[in-house]
């Protein structure tokens, strides 16, 4: 259309310039050409609008078929939800049916489904924690499904709840001997030989070990007991199956063991005696000391004494005897008074060579438990003190000071009563050794006495 206009434009222009110029001798054959071209244009134009009406009422057509068939798909969907609509709740009263059904079919059996969930979910953790699980590890897997199961148990799952708890009875009746993994304490993990004493204990050849039922892993004793306990154990793994050996079992399954950990030594003990404590020991170290070295001494005079007196006639200046009886040769002469004179003085002369270091002893004997009760009054002061400034919430605060009360005052006496009887020891060899003193020259004086009278 645009193009026939401008078809139109271009003849006016022509037509009034031709009259304009009042040219009588216009060209026709440029007008012609002109009505020839417009012609053309109106042919061509025509077909395009032909063709643009005819691919319009095509697709017209094309969506007045789209509707339709969503129309008739609307329809079927209408229709498929009112008949699942209608399946649905035919379903749910079939569904309520069968419960009902199901229901009356259990009758009983529901209540031994109780029973065997209940019975499964209270043995999951004994099993876990016993110690038939550390040679016998995912026996609680079979329990744990049970327990979370919401049908009821097949004949197989019952027999299998069955066997957990026969296997229990059964093993925690036996010693087993198995390998396995074994923490040490540095961190390292090794395989050794584990022998279970039924469900009380686990031994090893290093001494008590520990099943962690959380980790489920076997672990080492932080500290192992006695070592009378311990020598159990090695007869316990030399025992051959058959016989019978004494051994300590913890009936808590290692609760006392792990107590056991936590309760001092006697080196740890006397260290909380502290400064007094250390004192109380080095006077039972020298007065022992001492002891010892007076009971060898008076030991060996007594037997230069014995020998002495086998030859009574030839004095020996290394025993006190001999020393005495040079005393009464030197003196033979004089009279019976002056004689006993004279052995008395050698007598006192040698009374403080045998008794040396004898009262040191009981000194030390009496000064050991003064300084226990002097540790014991420094251990209260302080105790109170504690009290004074921290209050009574936390006894840890006062322990220490407590133990030094109550350990100086244990050591003042533990070093007291040996020092008093090695004191009775020195003292009666002493005594003894003066006694033979006293009766050989009593006797020298008798026998001058008699010689005199004669």
């Amino acid at each position: 259309m645009k193009k026939l206009f401008k078809g139109f434009a271009v003849a006016a222009a022509l037509s009034v310039s031709a009259g304009a110029a009042l040219n009588a001798h216009a060209n026709t054959e440029a007008l012609d050409k002109i009505l020839q071209e417009v012609k053309q244009n109106r042919i061509s134009e025509g077909k395009i609008n032909k063709q643009r009406e005819q691919e319009f009422l095509s697709s017209r057509a094309n969506q007045q078929s789209l509707l339709n068939k969503a129309k008739s798909e609307l329809a079927a969907e209408k229709a498929r939800g009112e008949r699942l609509n209608k399946e649905f709740k035919q379903n749910e009263i079939t569904l309520a049916e069968k419960e009902v059904e199901l229901a009356n079919a259990t009758g009983t059996l529901g209540e031994m489904f109780g029973v065997v969930r209940r019975s499964a979910a209270e043995a999951i953790g004994s099993i876990e924690a016993s110690l038939v699980s550390a040679e016998k590890p995912g026996r609680a897997e079979v329990l744990r499904s049970l327990a979370a199961a919401k049908e009821l148990p097949t004949t197989r799952e019952l027999e299998e709840l069955w066997i957990a708890f026969q296997t229990e009875m059964t093993e925690s009746a036996k010693v087993s001997t198995f390998e396995a993994q074994v923490a040490e304490l540095s961190g390292e993990i090794n395989v050794k030989q584990v022998t279970r004493v039924g469900n009380f204990n686990l031994v090893t050849k290093d001494g008590y070990v520990l099943y962690d039922a959380a980790n489920k892993a076997i672990v080492p004793l932080g500290k192992q007991p006695d070592g009378y306990v311990l020598n159990t154990v090695d007869s316990l793994l030399s025992t051959s199956a058959g016989t019978y050996t004494k051994f300590y079992v913890d009936p808590t399954r290692g609760s006392i063991l792990r107590l056991n950990t936590q309760r001092a030594t006697h080196e740890e003990r006397w260290h909380q005696g502290d400064t007094v404590g250390y004192i109380i020991t080095a006077l039972l170290a020298i007065g022992a000391l001492l002891a010892v070295v007076r009971f060898l001494d008076l030991m060996m005079v007594g037997s230069k004494i014995k020998a002495q007196i086998k030859n009574i006639n030839t004095p020996n200046t290394n025993n006190p005897l001999g020393r005495i009886l040079k005393v009464y040769h030197d003196n033979k002469h004089q009279d019976v008074e002056n004689l006993e004179l004279k052995l008395d003085e050698a007598i006192l002369r040698e009374t403080p060579r045998i008794e040396a270091g004898i009262n040191i002893i009981k000194i030390l004997a009496a000064i050991a438990p003064l300084l226990g009760l002097l540790g014991t009054v420094v251990g209260m002061i302080l105790t109170f003190e504690s009290i004074t400034l921290f209050g009574t919430g936390d006894p840890k605060i006062m322990a220490g000071n407590i133990s030094l009360a109550l350990v100086t005052t244990a050591l003042g006496l533990i070093a007291a009563l040996p020092l008093i009887l090695l004191h009775a020891i020195v003292s009666g060899r002493s005594k003894a050794v003066l006694h033979i003193l006293d009766e050989q020259s009593a006797g020298i004086v008798a026998a001058h006495a008699e010689k005199e009278k004669a």
